[in-house]
């Protein structure tokens, strides 16, 4: 990859990482308003999902880690 195209796909896996977390914060909002409600199940299924989008946030910034990694010169 050409040193742009790096930083574009460098900049792609922050926007991904940034939208999963803007979901599970909808998700852990929707999650207390449910636990406040006594809507136990809906609450705990809404804390998952928020859960996956940590995890899928998680995984596009180790995979920019994991690219930094490979261009960096000790």
């Amino acid at each position: 990859m050409a040193p742009n195209d790096d930083l574009e796909a460098a900049a792609r896996l922050f926007d991904e990482a940034g939208d999963e977390l803007e979901q599970a914060v909808a998700h852990c909002r929707t999650a207390a308003r449910h636990m406040r409600a006594r809507e136990v199940p809906r609450g705990a299924a809404h804390a998952w999902a928020a859960l996956g989008h940590v995890e899928a946030a998680d995984e596009r910034l180790r995979e920019q880690a994991r690219m930094h990694a490979r261009k960096s010169n000790p």
